[in-house]
């Protein structure tokens, strides 16, 4: 990522007859931006929905869930602070900044997740806590979202209980629910069609229509698609077909090249200046948040659970921003009007990135071999919280 974030900057920069796309000016398609980096968390949810195999529940998720109920919830508490404190942002705009920058980024974080279907790396918290958290709360951060927008359009009316029943509960059910539905369907489906994939690219073909179509579905009825593409993804990963893993493989490279045509893109957008309008307030802002905010709130959040310091430490850490970050902020100027503070935002999120870019960058390798190393010199399983993995229900 890093590599074609430069190479995006240095190529629009330099050359005369390439005109990246100027943010918020003539030029600028915020829907071409929203729909790109759409697909591309789209595409990453499936692939994360596929690595992991641990059967969802209340003991052997509790990471994930204190992840998502308290982590994020104190993130977007400090963002929404900080927002005004140090930028002076009104009640939209700063809800807003919140919400975007909320949820952990599925499409940058190879490093740190569960890397194939039924690798040994399902067994480490560490990823596996990271990946499913990166996987839920995507669709999770969208209340919020809507929340901003409604905002700006002053129909808060009928109020905080109408946006919770209707925004948070309705709407993640629905998309839990289209998920889990049709992910059964697709197993019904594979299990009658299974000589026909046997190869990579069926299975992935097949894989990639059925995740849109889920996806597609998913919105007509209101409900949350990234949610739904997840979980169905998750049904599927939970079905011992051989060809799953094929699946994956095949998501995984439509991925790549996409992440590659994105963060060139994101290389022009800093070149055509989206870092304009930053202030100090907003570089001190995307510091706090990468370097306090989500380290504190995920170590806090993971108080009490049975694990080593130097993980819990690695889950809060690697809480990486990303592409899903600009398809939010895009889908969201594409929604509502936030006046001139949008171009603050704009800036003070793409700095953010491409500190996440950076810093989780370089040191997600180094960190995570650590971390193995440390573990594979540890007693066997048996004792302590490795060892209680074995009966938290993780899939042979």
């Amino acid at each position: 990522p890093i590599l074609y974030v430069a190479v995006g900057f240095a190529v629009f920069s330099v050359s005369d007859a390439l005109r990246g796309p100027r943010p918020l000016g003539i030029g600028f398609d915020s829907a071409a931006v929203e729909y790109v980096t759409e697909l591309i968390v789209i595409i990453s949810l499936v692939g994360a929905g596929l690595r992991i195999e641990r059967r969802p529940g209340l003991t052997r998720w509790m990471s994930v869930w204190r992840l998502l109920a308290l982590a994020m919830t104190l993130s977007i508490l400090a963002a929404v602070g900080l927002g005004g404190l140090l930028l002076g942002l009104a009640a939209a705009p700063a809800i807003l900044l919140a919400g975007v920058l909320a949820p952990s980024d599925p499409v940058l974080a190879d490093d740190v997740q569960v890397a194939r279907p039924g690798d040994r790396e399902e067994r480490d918290e560490v990823r596996f806590t990271l990946t499913a958290e990166a996987g839920l709360n995507d669709g999770l951060a969208f209340p919020v979202i809507h929340h901003a927008i409604a905002v700006t359009t002053a129909t808060v009316a009928g109020s905080l209980l109408e946006w919770v029943a209707y925004d948070v509960v309705f709407r993640v059910a629905v998309g839990v629910a289209m998920g889990w539905g049709f992910g059964r369907v697709i197993n019904a489906f594979g299990h009658r069609t299974g000589e026909f994939f046997r190869n990579q690219t069926s299975e992935g073909l097949f894989s990639l229509g059925a995740t849109i179509l889920v996806y597609g579905l998913t919105e007509v009825v209101n409900g949350y698609g990234f949610l739904a593409v997840f979980v169905a993804a998750l049904v599927r990963g939970a079905d011992d077909h051989d060809y799953r893993r094929e699946a994956h493989d095949f998501i995984e490279q439509i991925e790549s090249i996409l992440v590659a045509v994105v963060l060139l893109g994101f290389g022009a957008l800093l070149s055509e200046g989206i870092l304009d309008e930053l202030t100090w307030g907003g570089a001190l802002f995307a510091v706090l948040f990468v370097f306090v905010v989500r380290p504190v709130a995920g170590w806090l959040s993971l108080i009490g659970r049975p694990m080593p310091g130097r993980e819990r430490f690695a889950i809060a850490f690697f809480g990486i921003r990303g592409l899903g970050s600009l398809y939010y902020l895009a889908y969201a100027a594409n929604h509502a009007d936030f006046g001139d503070a949008l171009a603050q935002v704009w800036a003070v999120v793409s700095l953010t990135i491409l500190l996440s870019i950076g810093v989780h960058g370089i040191s997600a390798s180094p960190l995570m071999r650590r971390l193995d190393r440390q573990r594979d010199d540890e007693p066997a399983a048996g004792t302590g919280p490795r060892g209680d993995l074995e009966t938290e229900g993780l899939t042979p």
